[in-house]
């Protein structure tokens, strides 16, 4: 699953649940205050507990995966109504973190038998069959996405990387495009949980070079330079095509570019 989107965690999280008791908060209430006239001796406050409203299992799942607790979220989940397509791709989410594909390749299924106009849903199933390297399905699914939601610069960066793994690197680099054009922040780092990319080193060493391009044009130079780094070491490229690459004129003159080259060349001495 290339990118996470944040709309698929809700960001309340109860507070009884993570910081004490399940069910209860505490609350100090002050003293009556004495009389002026002949005050009385100091009393002591007193506390005492209030119940709160209890977590769903929907919202005890959601701060489980807040910390990263995959398999307990997934247990608190499948106490939620079955019906919840939302609480499905919740529990396809977590099952994907922990490389358990084809348990998630189930969950979203179900969500997207249960609400098949969903965006979000389609990416992630994309995003499954990318990781089990079927690129072709993986591809029909972002693109139905995008039919839905054709801003989403997310769906259209992870279709831009499904592209270049099928070594379409023009089409790719214009669906990376795209998604600048929508969220010039789209290729900087970020919380979003992220699965692991399965395409070969040389596919890795093009997706890198082109993400470096991706960078550059939504002014983003140091972020470029590593992922040129990347490429290289990947084989894809080297100095000399980098330094012909009108699209990465403006990197020249930085000091970390010109070291990167400079080490680049000295190894391929």
């Amino acid at each position: 699953m290339s990118r996470f989107d944040k709309r698929l965690l809700p960001a309340a999280i109860l507070f009884a649940t993570l910081m004490g008791p399940p069910g209860w908060v505490y609350a100090q209430l002050p003293a009556a205050p004495s009389p002026k006239t002949n005050p009385a001796p100091a009393q002591k406050q007193t506390t005492v507990v209030l119940p709160a409203a209890q977590a769903t299992p929907e919202q005890l799942g959601d701060a489980l995966m807040a910390h990263q607790r995959y398999q307990a979220a997934i247990d608190a989940y499948k106490k939620a109504p079955p019906r919840d397509a939302g609480v499905w791709n919740k529990m396809g989410i977590a099952y994907q973190l922990m490389f358990d594909l084809t348990d998630a390749m189930h969950c979203y299924q179900t969500s997207h038998k249960l609400d098949p106009k969903n965006a979000n849903i389609l990416n992630n199933l994309g995003t499954t069959f990318d990781a089990l390297k079927n690129y072709h399905h993986a591809e029909k699914m972002y693109r139905k996405a995008l039919k839905i939601d054709p801003e989403s610069a997310l769906i259209r960066k992870n279709l831009g990387t499904n592209l270049l793994a099928q070594h379409k690197f023009e089409k790719g680099w214009q669906e990376y495009q795209a998604a600048i054009k929508i969220d010039p922040t789209i290729f900087q780092s970020n919380s979003r949980p992220r699965v692991e990319n399965p395409a070969s080193v040389s596919d890795r060493g093009a997706m890198n070079y082109y993400m470096a391009k991706g960078c550059v044009k939504a002014g983003m130079p140091q972020q470029a330079i590593q992922y040129l780094r990347l490429a290289m070491d990947e084989g894809f490229t080297n100095p000399k095509k980098i330094i012909a690459d009108i699209e990465f004129a403006s990197l020249q003159g930085l000091p970390a570019f010109e070291e990167l080259l400079s080490s680049q060349m000295q190894k391929r001495q």
